[in-house]
């Protein structure tokens, strides 16, 4: 099947997309920035393929006659137990990391290694144990990497085994951390037929889709065949210069998030961008030029990587923050949002006795007011606004912007994609076949 790929490498997550000749989106694909960028693309790129395929296997299912109604109850079925397979794959070889680094290092201080090492089969004992209930169908995913979920779920079973045992929680953790960089840097597609076949004998167990067992392996074992021939792809992002692509296949941020969002909402003339490094306010016209922009200027400050800082210092993955924030009633004020000084504010104001989710609140407010003032320089809001980037997943991040959107300029419709992240990506590969098209003229 003929395509076209888009990648955007942010500093924080990195975006993959397939489009195919009809400009369709065929999959998406996204993982964490590593230092090593080019493992994060090659995942991001996994990722979408596999995505790509899932989409295909749907559309093969829907158009099995005896299916019905039932094929996207079978989906949701599928794509949670292919899910499990992936998560339990990774806790594995994260388990795996784990007992390394501790025969490697040791423990300090003289004390026995066995302890710890009995205390890491208790824990990866209870994560498996609880994995299932996690991916249940429909049931709405903690957080898109594996990083996020494995670290929030080790944390919490960590503190109950070393309170029980008399093991230093932070000697177990620390060993979490040694070892979760080691799986963030391992690809696991070549497992996706394996992990396919698994949602599949999973799925087929479930007794309304027992007589559907030869239809499912037969779409199964198509999408699992299936090859992918890339056509063209186009790279964007932070990290853009350290994709292995000719110089021609490189955009800039500005340009794919423009043509990106107006792809997915013709009238925007628009864009918002928080991502993890940066913040872009970008006007475009009615077929998604670019007609001026503006970035925040010298650091992160306000951007996702803060958030990330945040998340660190409150030992949440970064997915939790907004549902936190969101509870808050007495939002705090803050006028700083520097990135260096962020854990050290946030103990100050601990130690005052101020509400975690107060403070938060207040942070997400400071963050969204900083983007307000880069909005205004690049001429503020035109006709509908869309909002892309991370940060556009963050529930109290979009809340803040909607209240100060209407103060400043009134009832404006304002967009936000549930594939919002996937905005730069997705416009790097509208280029793709541009350029594609362009060469075959």
């Amino acid at each position: 099947m003929d395509c076209y790929v888009g990648i955007d490498l942010g500093s924080t997550t990195t975006k993959a997309v397939f489009l195919d000749s009809s400009e369709r989106i065929l999959g998406r694909g996204i993982t964490n920035s590593r230092s090593n960028y080019t493992v994060a693309c090659q995942v991001a790129r996994e990722e979408a393929e596999i995505s790509a395929r899932f989409n295909l296997l749907k559309q093969r299912l829907a158009s099995v006659p005896r299916l019905g109604e039932r094929a996207d109850e079978l989906m949701a079925w599928l794509s949670c137990k292919f899910a499990l397979a992936q998560h339990l794959k990774q806790l594995k070889v994260l388990q795996q990391q784990c007992q390394d680094v501790l025969a490697r290092t040791g423990v300090k201080g003289g004390e026995d290694r066995a302890p710890y090492e009995q205390a890491l089969v208790q824990i990866f004992e209870a994560l498996v144990s609880t994995s299932e209930a996690l991916f249940a169908p429909n049931q709405r995913s903690q957080s898109d990497f594996f990083r996020d979920l494995a670290t929030s779920l080790y944390l919490k079973e960590a503190e109950k085994v070393a309170r029980a045992s008399g093991l230093s929680f932070d000697r177990t953790v620390g060993i979490f951390d040694k070892a979760i960089l080691q799986v963030e840097n391992t690809s696991f597609a070549t497992f996706f037929a394996e992990y396919l076949a698994f949602a599949c004998r999973e799925t087929v167990k479930v007794e309304q889709f027992k007589r559907f067992e030869q239809d499912i392996s037969q779409a199964v074992r198509e999408v699992t065949e299936l090859k992918f021939n890339v056509l063209s792809e186009v790279g964007t992002g932070y990290g853009r210069l350290t994709l292995p692509f000719p110089k021609e296949q490189i955009r800039s941020e500005i340009l794919c998030h423009g043509l990106g969002a107006h792809y997915m909402f013709p009238k925007t003339r628009t864009v918002l961008d928080i991502g993890g490094q940066d913040t872009k306010s970008i006007q475009v016209d009615e077929s998604g030029i670019v007609t001026s922009f503006q970035m925040n200027d010298r650091c992160a400050a306000g951007c996702g990587r803060y958030l990330g800082y945040i998340a660190d210092e409150m030992n949440m993955g970064v997915h939790q923050l907004g549902p936190l924030a969101a509870q808050s009633k007495n939002p705090v004020r803050i006028n700083s949002t520097c990135t260096v000084f962020a854990g050290a504010e946030l103990r100050e104001r601990l130690s005052l006795g101020e509400k975690r989710e107060d403070i938060l609140a207040g942070l997400h407010r400071a963050i969204i007011l900083r983007a307000m003032s880069i909005l205004a320089r690049s001429g503020g809001v035109f006709s509908e606004f869309t909002f892309t980037g991370g940060v556009a997943r963050n529930e109290a991040a979009v809340a803040a912007l909607k209240e100060l959107l209407k103060e400043n300029y009134g009832d404006v419709p304002m967009n936000i994609s549930p594939d919002s992240i996937f905005t730069g990506a997705t416009g790097a590969a509208l280029f793709a076949r541009r350029d594609s098209k362009k060469a075959e003229a």
